[in-house]
């Protein structure tokens, strides 16, 4: 419970940031018929304001100048819980398909003039069918995609009873019964437990 309201208190906090009156999604409104990139931004970073380079630079998560593989299907949301079902042959097909379309010179990844190049010349990145591209940790989706449509600065604890809510928080308090476990056998001299059998002191 400690956690749930720590994290109630640090996201109304962020809410309130963010501008007082909240009243709703940050999220910018988009044409249904928005190309996948202008969806992706909007829905996931709530941003709308954007050109080639910086969204190159905002998913070169290890910042390395380069979109390996694994960078590209983590934007497409692959890497996230809700496309755990898509299967192997699909994500192969996938990185494929992308690399083939942005990987001009054959080197296996991505660099941000290849980006740039690619979008200038009036392209844009397909929409493969995995979503609007999930790729922040839990806290993050969790915020925006829930928390900024349903809560504000004025939630309390008693209001969050929608399912996603209630998964969220449980979540949280399984990680804090799972520290405090570990703090104890931290304490511990010795972990009974990590004792084999045979040699263990019957009490």
């Amino acid at each position: 419970m400690r956690s749930a309201i720590l994290v109630v208190a640090g996201l109304a906090g962020r809410v309130f940031g963010h501008g007082g009156d909240h009243g709703g999604s940050q999220q910018p409104i988009v044409d249904q018929n928005a190309n996948w990139i202008t969806k992706h931004m909007a829905e996931e970073h709530h941003i709308s304001d954007f050109d080639p380079s910086s969204f190159f630079a905002l998913h070169d998560y290890d910042n390395d100048g380069h979109w390996e593989a694994e960078e590209i299907l983590r934007t497409y949301g692959l890497m996230d819980e809700s496309n755990k079902n898509v299967p192997q042959s699909r994500r192969d097909e996938i990185q494929r398909e992308l690399l083939q379309l942005l990987d001009t010179d054959r080197d296996g990844f991505v660099t941000r003039d290849e980006f740039v190049a690619f979008i200038n010349s009036g392209r844009t990145l397909p929409d493969m069918g995995t979503g609007p591209g999930h790729h922040g940790d839990d806290e993050y989706e969790y915020e925006i995609h829930h928390w900024e449509k349903y809560h504000d600065e004025n939630t309390q604890l008693e209001d969050l009873t929608h399912p996603e809510d209630i998964e969220h928080f449980k979540k949280h308090e399984m990680m804090e019964d799972e520290e405090e476990r570990l703090e104890k056998l931290d304490k511990m001299s010795i972990v009974e437990d990590n004792i084999p059998s045979k040699f263990r002191r019957n009490i």
